[in-house]
């Protein structure tokens, strides 16, 4: 097969959640670039109007839509108005996440377990049970779950959202298991620090940034578009052969097994 052709996403539509910026930004003009329709969602209707324009402007096709993963009935109405829009859906990418709390696990309250808990590892299993009925239609499809290095080893201070994390790993395998059958794959890419706004408390800390770097073998913080490449893989048919997989993309921290902070 021609080696550009595996990576072509042409006639595809793909949503993304948490796309308003960041990784999430990255992905969607990513996959926007290799021809898909994108459909981007967050919670900020403004935020999405200007990636959308991005989008747009580089002679893609986008809809923005306003929707809170941790919302079931917000997330059947967001495939919904993709289906209707776009005709279908064919990849999925679950990266919208929220960490309200950073500190001891134990001083963690109930109401940061559920905040966490339901957006970040919930609010995927919600977009891909609305999703999968509809890549089935269309013969099969792509489901990508943005987790976390956190999740295969705990960061300190991170508690919570690491555990988040490692359960969003064991939903993308038994996903994985259960879809395999309809010929959608489902695996997950398990970023490192990446030097966004939603992990700024790292790498805008001094003596947090220095530790962090110096456990990274690569030393530096990584940048969202080194996991545009991962995903655009796992978004296309060069990765059909692939599924209940994890891609670790953290300048080979975890490797190193170095303790941070």
């Amino acid at each position: 097969m021609d080696a550009r052709a595996q990576f072509d996403l042409t006639g595809k539509v793909a949503l993304v959640t948490g796309a308003s910026r960041g990784i999430g930004e990255a992905i969607a003009l990513t996959f926007s670039e290799a021809g898909a329709k994108v459909v981007i969602c967050s919670r900020k209707q403004g935020l999405l109007d200007r990636v959308a324009a991005k989008i747009q402007e580089r002679g893609g096709q986008a809809l923005a839509l306003a929707a809170h993963v941790g919302e079931i009935d917000a997330v059947h109405a967001l495939v919904a108005q993709a289906v209707e829009h776009f005709g279908g859906v064919d990849i999925a990418v679950n990266n919208a996440a929220t960490n309200p709390h950073f500190g001891s696990l134990l001083d963690a309250d109930e109401g940061q377990w559920h905040k966490i808990l339901d957006v970040n590892v919930v609010g995927y299993f919600r977009v891909a049970q609305a999703v999968a009925p509809e890549m089935e239609k269309r013969g099969g499809g792509k489901i990508i779950n943005i987790a976390s290095t956190a999740g295969l080893r705990p960061m300190p201070a991170m508690g919570v959202y690491s555990v988040s994390k490692a359960a969003v790993l064991s939903l993308t395998q038994a996903l994985a298991q259960e879809l395999a059958a309809y010929n959608i794959q489902v695996n997950a890419i398990a970023p490192g620090v990446i030097k966004t706004r939603f992990s700024s408390v790292l790498w805008r800390t001094d003596s947090i940034a220095h530790s962090i770097q110096a456990a990274t073998p690569a030393g530096r913080f990584g940048e969202a578009d080194d996991l545009t490449g991962a995903s655009l893989y796992l978004a296309s048919t060069a990765s059909d052969f692939m599924t209940g997989g994890i891609i670790v993309v953290d300048g080979g921290m975890n490797v190193a097994g170095a303790t941070i902070l």
